[in-house]
């Protein structure tokens, strides 16, 4: 495969023009330089219809270049592989022992390069002119070029539909000056290049990178014995500051897996005053034992200057509750719903894709009964679907439908991180506009009482919306508890979004 020419020139300058009048290599000719000589036969090839290749050298004592010889690029022949029989698709051959060249040698007296060669014959067909600019030779992608590729692909955008957009940008695929398997060999090249540290030391120089930026940066490495690296923890100085102001309850989910070493993604989420999703920490994780818990406890709360969270949500796991007590003894230990689901799928896989509405019938345990019609409800389940011997948990499922978006499980740990960051991205930047409409635009009041007046003011428009809905609906009536003059309300929406709704009514309604 030849290699593709990256230069650094604006790519309005394009590729020289097929049609141009190139003047043929005649011996004595001479040029300034290696690379001049080497363009001007470049575009000969290109006008008559063949590729072009360096070839043969001579340099001397200091590395400079005395003799060269240009070569078609069908020069030579393919070498012959006794393994070529096992080929199903073997590619096709593009070496025809091509005798055409052009050698110069470097006139010491002048400083100049002599053509001292040139044949002109070649031994296969050239190509026409029109397609003359996907030779190997021809097709260069430009410096500025190189950026339009980067910026796209770290944006997420496919590499189809970036060619299309670069190429519509130049006037056409035909002023793109490459083909669409040059874009894809330099993403490939530039993978390599990110990787030339190995992974381990890629990972590094990004948190170096990251630190340099901002000093509030967080991150940290664990080892193991033989001084590989197993668990990555890091926080960005924002997730600090959301940590600060909504982490009194925290989700922490490991579902999203890395590699094809499965490895857990980990993250410390929560909704803020948006009901926006936000981060507070992330970490890939080797395994999930006890001790990897503990260690990614122990730094997430350095992280956040040893605040804990009042309660923490997370899965039905024996080494993460292991972990929880050990590093956040009077932390709650929560059960994430969505965990339980899936668990439950898990556990009665038949009955789940069975006849019979088992899935309905364990959500509502998680919302709609009062405690006397769990029991009954619990026991007339278990008896419908034979089984002696709960909702989805919208935070986790929404997380883990965006890193799905975002990310790739053959990703490797640079890529990952690259497309991670836009994620966090996204999600800053919706709190903006957020933020924004707030500013910007005041409430829409479906009743003019001076509750929902007041609440407009404080709450943000998604918790006003949610407030205002269920304040207009609240025909439901509430409890007091007269022990300790507490009020609370069926619906549990306090409890479980943080929404005061039907308790507000309180002084309208007693049941003693």
């Amino acid at each position: 495969m030849e290699d593709l020419e990256i230069v650094d020139v604006p790519a309005e300058m394009g590729v020289p023009g097929v049609d141009d009048i190139q003047p043929k290599p005649v011996i004595g000719m001479e040029f300034d330089s290696e690379s001049s000589t080497y363009d001007f036969y470049n575009f000969y090839g290109g006008s008559m219809g063949f590729s072009i290749r360096r070839n043969n050298a001579a340099k001397s004592k200091s590395a400079e270049i005395t003799f060269r010889t240009f070569v078609c690029s069908k020069e030579g022949h393919r070498k012959h592989d006794k393994r070529d029989y096992q080929t199903k698709n073997p590619r096709a051959k593009t070496k025809t022992d091509c005798d055409a060249l052009m050698a110069i040698k470097l006139i010491r007296q002048i400083g100049k390069y002599r053509v001292t060669d040139f044949v002109d014959i070649h031994n296969h067909p050239l190509v026409p002119s029109d397609l003359a600019r996907m030779l190997p030779s021809r097709r260069k992608i430009s410096a500025s070029q190189c950026v339009q590729i980067d910026l796209a692909h770290d944006s997420g955008i496919p590499l189809r539909s970036s060619y299309e957009l670069i190429g519509k940008e130049a006037g056409g695929m035909d002023c793109l000056g490459y083909l669409k398997v040059d874009q894809k060999n330099y993403l490939r090249t530039r993978r390599q290049n990110m990787l030339a540290f190995g992974e381990s030391g890629s990972i590094l120089k990004y948190f170096q990178d990251q630190a340099l930026q901002n000093p509030s940066f967080f991150h940290a490495v664990q080892l193991d014995c033989e001084e590989r690296i197993t668990n990555i923890f890091w926080a960005h100085p924002k997730m600090i500051i959301d940590y600060a102001q909504f982490g009194d309850v925290v989700t922490f989910d490991t579902t999203f897996k890395l590699n094809g070493e499965n490895r857990p993604f980990a993250v410390f989420i929560r909704f803020n005053n948006h009901r926006e999703v936000i981060v507070f920490r992330a970490a890939l994780m080797y395994d999930e034992t006890a001790d990897s818990f503990i260690r990614l406890f122990e730094t997430f709360l350095e992280a956040m200057s040893n605040k804990h969270p009042r309660t923490i949500v997370a899965d039905q796991d024996a080494a993460m509750a292991k972990a929880v007590s050990c590093v956040m003894p009077n932390v709650y230990h929560r059960l994430c719903t969505w965990h339980m689901m899936q668990n439950a799928m898990k556990s009665m896989n038949s009955i789940f894709r069975g006849p019979g509405r088992v899935r309905e019938v364990l959500g509502k345990f998680l919302v709609e009964y009062e405690e006397e019609e769990f029991v009954m409800a619990w026991n007339a389940m278990l008896d419908e679907y034979n089984l002696r011997g709960m909702k989805r948990t919208q935070l986790s499922v929404s997380f883990n439908s965006d890193l799905k978006d975002y990310l790739r499980s053959d990703h490797n740990l640079v890529q990952f991180f690259t497309h991670f960051e836009r994620l966090l991205d996204e999600k800053r930047y919706k709190e903006r506009e957020a933020e924004y409409a707030i500013s910007y635009k005041l409430p829409k009041i479906k009743v003019s009482v001076k509750m929902l007046i007041e609440a407009g003011k404080v709450y943000t428009k998604t918790i006003f919306e949610e407030f205002q809905e269920e304040y207009v609906d609240a025909l439901q009536l509430f409890i007091t508890d007269h022990r300790d003059g507490n009020v609370s309300c069926s619906c549990r929406l306090f409890e479980m979004r943080g929404v005061l709704v039907h308790s507000v009514r309180v002084p309208g309604h007693k049941i003693h």
